[in-house]
């Protein structure tokens, strides 16, 4: 998301700030974040008419391998796909029997053809949809399927709205602009994608301490500085323990889902 005044240049820059920024807090994502309920991979398979055992799949921007193992233990032919050097090493940590090779979206790594599904867990807005389209569908196999998803806040919870209004202040930001800008037009402008739009709503209970990594793991909060982001959680912290008083906090998430069900079959 820009930085309201920002120009063109400056916003990519804190773009590609932000797309690094995992890489160095890769344990902690690993431990804070949430999964993907199975609710999200039955969906997939009833929209695609097939079962994801047997499936070939790649995984782009696989990261830690939270959105690789769910399909792996479905029993899909996985291979992740992991710019960064500490998101990948946590994911063979994980993970050591799923294949991952360094790329990304833009420039997949992965021959013509070679899978049925195409995944982007919480990744598809690194991408540059002008290059991630057309290679998607280069690797994808005639009537293949590119998914893309993200756990996003449930911003209808009032304490998560009042939460994310605090961080909106704090950071003077719109930090819950990604689940109103999830949809089909800004994920795919080349209007290439025949995709539908599915949300599945799922929840979470967590010691207070996973839910305050799992914010500080998110790239707004790593790139903001080790001060100003121990502030906001500090502060956090206080507001959480009046209303969790027992320390569990239970969060709320909509996972939305992208999904071509009729993707175009020709190459780039």
């Amino acid at each position: 998301m820009a930085t309201p005044g920002a120009t063109p240049s400056a916003d990519r820059i804190a773009h590609t700030l932000r797309a690094h920024s995992f890489n160095a807090a890769a344990a902690q994502y690993a431990a804070g974040r949430p999964l993907y309920p199975p609710a999200l991979f039955d969906t997939i398979e009833e929209l695609t008419g097939r079962p994801l055992a047997g499936t070939r799949v790649v995984d782009v921007g696989a990261g830690t391998g939270m959105a690789t193992a769910r399909p792996h233990a479905r029993g899909a032919d996985v291979i992740a796909v992991e710019p960064g050097d500490g998101m990948a090493a946590e994911s063979r940590r994980t993970l050591p029997d799923v294949p991952i090779v360094r790329g990304d979206g833009d420039a997949l790594p992965p021959a013509g053809h070679c899978a049925d599904l195409l995944t982007h867990a919480q990744a598809w807005h690194w991408t540059d949809p002008a290059k991630a389209v057309p290679e998607a569908l280069r690797v994808l196999r005639p009537g293949g399927t590119p998914a893309l998803w993200w756990n996003t806040d449930a911003l209808d919870v009032p304490w998560i709205a009042q939460a994310a209004e605090r961080g909106d202040r704090h950071f003077g930001l719109d930090l819950s602009a990604e689940k109103r800008n999830v949809n089909a037009r800004v994920a795919d402008p080349t209007g290439r994608l025949d995709l539908v739009r599915r949300e599945i709503r799922w929840s979470r209970r967590v010691p207070l301490a996973t839910h305050l990594a799992n914010l500080g793991s998110r790239s707004v909060f790593l790139t903001q500085g080790e001060e100003r982001t121990g502030a906001y959680l500090a502060e956090e912290r206080q507001h959480l323990l009046a209303l969790f008083p027992d320390g569990i906090v239970e969060e709320t998430y909509d996972v939305i889902l992208l999904l071509a069900t009729t993707p175009s079959t020709s190459t780039a």
